[in-house]
């Protein structure tokens, strides 16, 4: 088999040199209780509170309006049920859309059984919500609006600034998911508007279960985990020291170097687009402009499955996906897709691909020449069984 290519970022990414540097004095050297009040204690709550310094830094926020978490799941989770307690007496209706990762969409219809009402709102052709969608959807009862800031499966940027104005316009508190956003487009909490924000550090080379919850002070979260006390007594559990301190390194390494990143990353996915395109019956899904730099992503007529496409790029080589990493082994259209109007045959032909800083223009070279090959292999019905 020839060298991997690894080409699925926005499932996770390798932990860059800067960030595995950070962490590994806190496995033998800083490795003391966060919450001890002697020496080794104290360093590691030094990590920490430096860490939260970082990150607030890096998304234009106070160190003390960052909360840790074990990820963008939880985060998203704690945000909800933050936002549902702090406006409990005003309504039970949330707003969201019918594109959010699942962190959310699951959370939503589990308080569902609390009684509150969700309006899912539906995107256009490009994976967009408009600022006049979400003002009709507003409601006298609506508490909070969630809006992710790109979409893991196509990769469209959300016009989150003008999105956030109509919810403050209504006094409603404005969520929104960053996962895939965070240190590969700019993030500033003050222009934004923005009430809440999640992060996960794996989404831009730091370690996995890491990841941040912004809150805008004077908001108060709710006591998700209860125990001893940490993060202010609203999430408690010994944190993550590591962890914390690789993930406040990959986003400041990450923000220091977005715009050449960014420029590098346009232009080799721009080169696959335009290659990818060539193929008849491909088609991009998501936005053509208005997207993540590194991100590209396609169906195709006359593709059956894209797990027989993914196993066969795998097979050369190639790893990348079909959408989302929490879904991968589902058999089920994405259902980011058929938000955006595909029927399900074809939804069953999506292809992702989410490039990094460490990807090479050989090997988009690469890809370009062997994807149309493979193609055309699963049109004429090859391909391995689906078990």
């Amino acid at each position: 088999m020839t060298s991997k290519i690894y080409a699925d970022n926005s499932a996770t990414t390798a932990v860059s040199e800067k960030a595995l540097s950070a962490m590994l004095p806190c496995f033998r050297e800083n490795f003391g209780n966060p919450s001890a009040i002697y020496s080794y204690g104290q360093e590691a709550k030094n990590v920490l509170e430096n860490s939260r310094k970082i990150i607030g830094k890096a998304i234009g926020a106070l160190n003390n309006e960052i909360y840790f978490t074990s990820g963008g799941t939880e985060s998203d989770n704690w945000a909800i049920y933050s936002a549902c307690e702090l406006k409990s007496k005003i309504g039970k209706h949330i707003v969201s859309t019918a594109i959010e990762h699942n962190a959310i969409l699951r959370t939503l219809e589990k308080i569902q059984g609390l009684g509150y009402e969700i309006t899912l709102l539906s995107p256009d052709k490009n994976g967009r919500i408009s600022p006049e969608q979400l003002e009709k959807a507003i409601r006298n009862d609506t508490v909070l609006v969630s809006i992710m800031m790109a979409n893991n499966v196509v990769g469209t940027v959300l016009p989150i600034k003008e999105l956030c104005a109509v919810a403050h316009k209504h006094n409603i508190i404005f969520h929104t998911d960053a996962v895939q956003a965070a240190a590969h487009i700019p993030i500033d909490v003050r222009n934004l508007g923005v009430d809440l924000l999640s992060i996960s550090a794996h989404k831009f080379h730091g370690p996995k279960g890491a990841g941040a919850m912004f809150l805008k002070i004077p908001l108060i979260p709710t006591a998700y985990i209860t125990g001893g006390g940490q993060e202010k007594g609203r999430r408690s559990g010994t944190e993550n020291v590591a962890g914390i301190a690789g993930m406040s390194a990959a986003i400041e390494e990450g923000v220091e170097n977005l715009e050449g990143n960014a420029k590098y990353l346009t232009a080799l996915r721009d080169k696959l687009i335009e290659y990818t395109l060539k193929i008849p019956g491909a088609y991009l899904t998501g936005d053509p402009v208005n997207r993540l730099p590194g991100h590209a992503s396609f169906v195709f007529e006359g593709v059956k499955q894209s797990v027989y496409l993914i196993n066969m790029l795998n097979d050369e080589g190639i790893c990348a996906s079909s959408g989302s990493a929490c879904s991968a082994s589902s058999k089920e259209a994405p259902h980011v897709l058929k938000s955006l109007g595909y029927d399900d045959e074809i939804s069953h032909s999506a292809l992702r691909i989410s490039l990094s800083h460490y990807n090479t223009e050989k090997e988009i070279g690469i890809i370009n020449e062997k994807l149309p090959r493979i193609i055309t292999e699963l049109r004429k019905g090859k391909g391995p069984p689906i078990i």
